[in-house]
Parts: structure tokens; sequence; C-alpha cells
């Protein structure tokens, strides 16, 4: 009897450590010390809520149970595109599309999650590429937009990099996707394409033109100065001896004077 009892109190004994072992194991799993932070990702360690100055790298770290939290955010190159709406400076409306590629820098993740946030992009960037837009448009004409692009995405380029540096985004690409006008100024734009290859057009048929009659001319005198140098070289002598090649020899048998009898002189 007493080795039963003793046999019970043991085996309660294993259950309690077995089931303080697996509760033990439950918390641990609830509380989880250990956080991983992705590739490509830096780890903003918050104390309580408060913004710590320590910033994750990528891998295995430990955390302070319910005292640290820690988020992630993506340090890679990223793609936002905006669509934007501005006026030239002939106020001329005018819609588009910028693109950009850009990154966080890594070491200030912290500093950029305490004073915006997350939603940076609608934040900061979609701002930022609208008044940027606005502001550079108004240098221009509809038309020098146009003819000046590179020139115009680089002063677009430098103005939002300047916005966004402060907040500890970096530009890795920039690119105007296109313009678009008013349907009026689209169909003006048309139709002065069109004048200009008209206008070329007729300017080479009138370079043809011209072209075709010195030719014409230069044939001409050509033949001119051909004819006068055959004219020059029939003399009455020529004339006598082409007329010697095609005598036959036979002397006429009538003589009406002194044409009649060629090559003689009579006197």
């Amino acid at each position: 009897m007493p080795n039963s009892v003793f046999n019970s109190e043991t085996n309660k004994s294993n259950f309690v450590k077995i089931g303080l072992g697996i509760a033990l194991l439950v918390i641990v799993l609830i509380v989880n010390p250990c956080i991983i932070v992705s590739p490509g990702h830096k780890g903003i360690v918050l104390n309580l809520g408060a913004v710590s100055e320590k910033v994750m790298d990528e891998g295995v770290h430990f955390r302070i149970p319910l005292v640290q939290t820690v988020i992630e955010v993506d340090v890679r190159v990223l793609k936002n595109e905006t669509k934007a709406e501005a006026a030239s400076k002939d106020l001329q409306n005018i819609s588009t599309v910028i693109a950009l590629n850009y990154h966080l820098k890594p070491e200030a993740v912290n500093e950029l999650y305490k004073n915006v946030g997350l939603n940076y992009e609608h934040v900061i960037i979609d701002p930022a590429i609208q008044e940027v837009l606005k502001g550079v448009t108004a240098k221009y004409t509809a038309a020098e937009l146009i003819t000046l692009r590179e020139q115009v995405s680089l002063n677009m380029k430098s103005g939002i990099e300047a916005r966004l540096a402060k907040y500890n985004l970096i530009i890795d690409d920039f690119s105007i996707k296109d313009f678009q006008f008013s349907a009026t100024f689209a169909k003006a734009i048309e139709s002065k394409q069109e004048a200009e290859q008209l206008a070329l057009k007729a300017e080479r048929d009138l370079q043809r033109i011209k072209i075709e009659a010195e030719q014409q001319i230069a044939t001409a005198r050509a033949e001119a100065e051909t004819l006068r140098l055959k004219n020059i070289s029939v003399s009455p002598l020529m004339i006598q001896l082409n007329a010697i090649d095609k005598w036959d020899g036979k002397l006429p048998q009538y003589m009406l004077g002194n044409n009649s009898l060629p090559f003689v002189n009579i006197k």
C-alpha cells in the first residue's frame, strides 16, 4: 500500500513537471524572444513604443519580450508611380506619370519611421512630385516641354532628390513616362507638323524642278556648242574633200556650166 501511494505521488509530480514545461514553452512561443530580420530589410527597435537608435541588420536577433518590438522595413530598390497634373508657361494643361526607383537609407530607417511612418510614399513622395512638377513646367512652354524633355527631366529629378533627401529617401532612377496635353493643343501640334511636312515637300519639289531645269539648260548649251563647232569645221575645202571621197571617178556627159564639172579649175 505505501508503494502504491509513493508511485501515485511520483506520477503526479511528473505530470506537474510536464505541465510546467508545456506552459513555459507556450509562454516562450507567445512572447517570442527571438526575431528574424528578412534579407533586404532592416529592423526598427521599439522600446515600449519609443523608437530606439538601434537598427537591426538582417538575420537572427534577441529582444526583450513584452518590452521590445521590432518592425521590419524594406531597404531594397522600390518603385513608385505618381499621376500628376500641372500647367505650362503658356497655360497649357499637362498631365503625366512620374516613375521613381528609390530606396531608404538603411542606417536611418528609424529616423524615417519616427518622423514620417511607413506611409512615406503618400506622405512624402507623391506631394513632392506634384510640387516639383508644377514648379518646373511653369518655366517652359508646352512646345519646350516636348523639345527640351531631357533638360526638363533633369530639373525635375534634382528638385525631387533635394526634397526626399531630407527624409533619408534616395532616388536611384527617374523617368517621365509621357506628357499629355489638351485635345486642342494636341490637334494644333498635329496641324503644325502636317504644315511643316507639306512645306518640306514643296521645298524639295522646287529644288528638284530647279535641278531639272539646270540640267536641261546644260544639255541645250552642250548641243549648241557642238553645233557651233561643227559649223566652224565645215569649210569649202572640207566640202570638196568630202565630195572627192564620194566621187566614182566618172565625168558627167553633159556640162551646163562651170558647176557641171566638179573639182576642175578651168582658169
